[in-house]
């Protein structure tokens, strides 16, 4: 049958449909929270940038019920799903502050989740519950100065002394370990028994011997606090044991998995806001008498930019389903964190190389980006530990 003109059907490059996984209530939070972070946030990200961001950040996002999106009703939180903390850390992005969403993240999705899996009711009571509130801020001790990627080295020590435990060590590239109450500190308990002899303590910050040594110089993250810390004789008692005594290893490698994930929806987020700052500079960027975007080598890099931000959307998206539907689908989400790291780096340089001198430039803070997702690189897992867990996976 001949076509007619109605029956032919034509592109519609503006036309957007939400992925599976969002329903129209997600997209209600997805409004509420941009709208929140693009009035109230963003407006500071450069000041910030000087004084890291302000704790008054932290209570308002819990006044506004930001901080316990997928956390229990029954501790104060608004008990949704897994997305909802995917749609919080893309939203977030739109601060322009890579720091400001770190240190947030660590707060609401990398120290709380232990607590809130692995605490007694007291615990959950003491440090979750304020924490949703935003009344008492959340810090997460992995690395120190010699254990990085490489957890199995840890070094700090809890030795039992009759009811109460004595801690030792140090650790750093803490965020938030200026601001924080309490650390959910990784401790070496035994020894002698490998993997089995790790294990998690809640240690309030004022605790005496616990010192925040300085503040860390960083490339980027400047809106966030990173500290060295340094654990004297800490004595806390045995109820500050978080989870069971020798599981700490498995309690943390558990909590980095979402903590993976919600880098690499960061990602996405912030590698898809610099992409429309540049398309939008690219459109009115004037060179050799035309727009820059109307150049082939111009369009075609927003093509390549454009194909590996979807890419890596739909990665994210089906991985966060598979866990959100109670798989613990370790290598995806691996190759989600590694790929989505990647991908923001590149598309981040490749932005500064389309902007020229001026992306060079502060005031256009796309050189911010760069310097703030230089570190998804390196952060939750290196681009060489990721690789190594995808190819163990498989039996290598």
């Amino acid at each position: 049958m001949a076509a007619t003109a109605e029956s032919v059907l034509k592109p519609d490059f503006q036309a957007k449909r939400r992925h599976f996984i969002f329903t129209d209530e997600h997209e209600q939070l997805r409004e509420s929270i941009g709208s929140f972070v693009t009035k109230e946030l963003a407006p500071h990200a450069e000041e910030w940038e000087e004084t890291t961001f302000p704790d008054s950040v932290i209570h308002r996002m819990g006044e506004l019920g930001f901080l316990g999106l997928d956390k229990p009703e029954s501790l104060g939180g608004q008990g949704g799903d897994y997305y909802t903390s995917l749609v919080l850390a893309e939203e977030m992005a739109k601060a322009g502050s890579g720091g400001l969403a770190m240190g947030v993240a660590v707060h609401t999705d990398m120290a709380m989740p232990p607590i809130i899996a692995f605490g007694s009711e007291e615990q959950k009571q003491e440090w979750a519950v304020p924490a949703i509130k935003g009344e008492k801020i959340l810090c997460l001790g992995i690395t120190e100065p010699d254990a990085g990627s490489d957890v199995a080295g840890i070094k700090t020590r809890a030795v039992r002394d009759g009811d109460d435990y004595v801690i030792n060590g140090s650790k750093t590239y803490i965020t938030n370990g200026h601001r924080a109450d309490v650390i959910v500190l990784v401790t070496k308990t035994d020894v002698d028994a490998g993997y089995d002899g790790f294990t998690l303590f809640l240690v309030p910050m004022d605790a005496p011997g616990v010192i925040r040594e300085k503040k860390l110089q960083k490339l980027g993250m400047h809106a966030s606090d990173t500290a060295l810390l340094a654990f004297q004789d800490v004595r806390v008692p045995a109820s500050a044991v978080l989870g069971q005594v020798g599981k700490g290893f498995y309690h943390i490698m558990w909590e980095l998995q979402g903590e993976r994930l919600i880098g690499a929806a960061g990602c996405v987020a912030g590698a898809q806001r610099c992409f429309e700052r540049t398309l939008e500079y690219a459109h009115e960027r004037k060179a050799f008498g035309r727009e820059i975007g109307s150049f082939q080598v111009i369009r075609h890099k927003f093509a390549e930019m454009a194909t590996k931000i979807e890419a890596t959307r739909q990665m994210t998206y089906v991985t966060a389903w598979r866990f959100n539907n109670g798989e613990y689908p370790v290598r995806e989400i691996s190759m989600a964190k590694l790929q989505a790291a990647r991908v923001g780096v590149e598309v981040a340089d490749e932005c500064i190389q389309i902007h020229g001198g001026a992306g060079y430039m502060r005031e256009y803070g796309i050189e911010r980006a760069w310097r703030d997702m230089r570190l998804h690189r390196i952060g939750a897992g290196t681009d060489e530990i990721m690789l190594e867990v995808i190819g163990r996976s498989y039996g290598l």
